[in-house]
């Protein structure tokens, strides 16, 4: 047990709550980002985290696949993306090259594609949809987590079909759920001087909410380490809960720490270790009704994803594959991100937890 003695009582009243399975308010969380330390957010989200799930960490088999980094929209966090006019600096992948990338998992026990990239204007709904049936064709068991909601919205805009109509359709073309890509910061504050030009905050989240109604789950997430400030971080994870809690569609929240290298904004310093740990811990405080909590490796780099898992963190991704630039463009430690099952094994069991094989949805598949 957490021992509270000698805390402030402002620090104890908001501890206190914690151990008691009280939910905390958007004030508690402001106050533990200003006040408490690393090492009292650090325990009180490893308490909560082994009250949920002990001391197992999840980890999946997956693989990515990137469509094009061309893209009509222009972040200026990105390091990845190339405006589709300059596009011979980027890549665009015919149907043909992204069912090569499936094909070579034949016979490997993967159990998961992921796949997002640039907004490519001739990489239209129709063109998805045929990808998504072709590969259920080929590979029918395989779960296929596909298309943050920027891309989405933009794919519903182009064919002119609502968000009801447009989710409906790649649902039946065998789109199984949502990753949680796209979310940013949802203030306009921020998002404004960020990502102008993409669907905003309130569209995000009615995305999800659509999928949610049509029984598919997703992930959420939170660039976090630029230019926001702690009431930014609160609103986001604020809007998030509200939405978990109407809905349940929610799997896991993936903090996402802002790299500044190749991009628009390379004079924004990143965020410390200590700041890292503390945005986990808080996460795992605050959204109480998030079954899980996510580190992704390839961006915060092995070691940190490691420590991670003392700090509220249940959940470590997957194997991935060298398939991913998104974060090695953007300067993470991972240049080519992949990871052997046995390597994730040994770095989940170094940190003293059990390592436990999932499906995208967290059905046990294996326990090491």
């Amino acid at each position: 047990m957490i021992n509270t003695t000698g805390l402030p009582e402002d620090l104890k009243r908001v501890s206190e709550k914690i151990i008691g399975s009280e939910r905390i308010s958007d004030e508690d969380a402001l106050l533990l980002f200003e006040k408490a330390s690393i090492g009292l957010t650090g325990s009180l989200a490893n308490f909560v985290r082994e009250k949920k799930h002990g001391d197992v960490t999840y980890f999946n088999r997956n693989f990515h696949i990137e469509p094009t980094n061309a893209c009509v929209f222009s972040c200026h966090f990105c390091s990845y993306s190339r405006l589709y006019a300059h596009r011979d600096e980027g890549w665009e992948l015919s149907m043909q090259q992204m069912m090569d990338i499936v094909r070579k998992y034949d016979g490997e026990p993967v159990t998961e594609v992921h796949i997002v990239g640039g907004v490519h204007p001739k990489m239209n709904l129709e063109f998805f949809a045929e990808l998504l049936r072709n590969i259920k064709a080929h590979r029918p068991e395989l779960h296929i987590k596909g298309f943050t909601a920027v891309e989405l919205d933009y794919m519903f805009r182009k064919a002119k079909k609502s968000i009801e109509e447009g989710m409906a359709y790649l649902y039946a073309a065998g789109l199984d759920s949502l990753p949680g890509g796209g979310a940013e910061i949802f203030h306009p504050e921020i998002r404004e001087q960020i990502s102008p030009d993409k669907v905003d905050g309130n569209g995000w989240l009615y995305i999800h909410e659509t999928a949610h109604r049509l029984g598919m789950q997703s992930n959420a997430t939170m660039l976090y380490g630029h230019i926001e400030n702690y009431n930014h971080r609160i609103d986001h994870m604020q809007r998030l809960r509200v939405l978990q809690d109407k809905t349940g569609g929610f799997n896991t929240f993936i903090p996402l720490k802002f790299r500044n290298k190749d991009n628009d904004m390379s004079h924004v310093p990143e965020s410390g270790l200590a700041e890292d740990m503390k945005m986990y811990s808080v996460a795992r405080l605050y959204m109480d009704n998030f079954p899980h909590i996510k580190a992704y490796w390839p961006m915060l780099g092995r070691q940190q994803a490691q420590l991670t898992l003392s700090f509220g963190v249940n959940d470590i991704d997957g194997t991935i594959d060298d398939t991913t630039k998104i974060y090695s463009m953007a300067g993470s430690e991972e240049q080519n991100p992949a990871m052997t099952t046995t390597e994730l094994v040994t770095l989940i069991k170094q940190a003293k937890r059990r390592p436990v094989e999932r499906g995208t949805l967290y059905n046990v598949i294996k326990s090491y």
